[in-house]
């Protein structure tokens, strides 16, 4: 663990400050102000802790309970993002496979959208998907095809999860540093597993990126989260 955190700092240390734009692995504890609670509309039931049982790096990470129902929602996170493309990176934990429920686990307001809609990435059918708010398109499409070009979110262990939000509406996604072909699209280029979400030329302009649960159903979780950044180049699972 240690040569893990040596390793993320010297990577942070060599990006270009115009590509770092912020990095936490929670070792000095949980800074509300740089990384404040984020629950629209209603909040009842769901908690953040800074948790010192478990860390993909060090001895913390930040712990995520959710009782599960929209109002049990509860996120944290920063408004410090790049302009033009954006890459986050985050380990994560899940306690829970991911169900054939519909979920959410880092949820990004949308200028993009109407007013308070987001982009949102989560679970459903089981497999890792997007889901924009507007008009509830799903990447990769739900049909049987779309469901296989996605991949299940493995429980009880710390995945690295990637994603990379285009200038020019791209998107690209990793899990372990693997790409998942059907969490990926390309301007330009029609996918037949993304057909639902490319009826529109839908580019996002996210203005926060925030981590933590939300259900529209009933299921409940715990996601612990450690080593995040938010940057405007690739940093990989370092």
């Amino acid at each position: 663990m240690l040569r893990q955190t040596a390793l993320l700092a010297l990577a942070l240390a060599l990006l270009p400050l115009s590509l770092a734009q912020i990095s936490e692995d929670f070792e000095t504890g949980w800074n509300q102000t740089a990384w404040p609670i984020y629950a629209p509309d209603c909040n009842q039931g769901g908690a953040i802790t800074l948790d010192s049982t478990t860390a993909h790096s060090g001895k913390n990470s930040l712990r995520v309970d959710s009782p599960g129902g929209y109002c049990g929602h509860i996120f944290f996170g920063t408004t410090r993002i790049p302009s033009g493309d954006v890459y986050v990176r985050a380990y994560v934990k899940a306690s829970k496979a991911l169900t054939d429920s519909h979920v959410s686990f880092i949820t990004m307001p949308d200028a993009a959208q109407a007013a308070g809609k987001h982009l949102r990435i989560g679970g459903q059918s089981q497999i890792l998907m997007y889901n924009r708010e507007s008009d509830d398109a799903t990447l990769p499409d739900l049909s049987p095809q779309g469901i296989a070009a996605s991949t299940a979110l493995p429980t009880g262990s710390w995945q690295c999860f990637e994603y990379h939000l285009g200038a020019d509406g791209s998107i690209e996604t990793w899990l372990g540093g693997t790409a998942i072909p059907g969490l990926t699209v390309k301007a330009g280029v029609a996918n037949a597993d993304a057909e639902q979400w490319q009826r529109s030329s839908y580019v996002p302009k996210i203005t926060g990126v925030y981590f933590g649960w939300e259900s529209y159903g009933g299921d409940a979780n715990t996601f612990w989260y450690d080593d995040v950044v938010v940057s405007a180049g690739r940093v990989g699972c370092v």
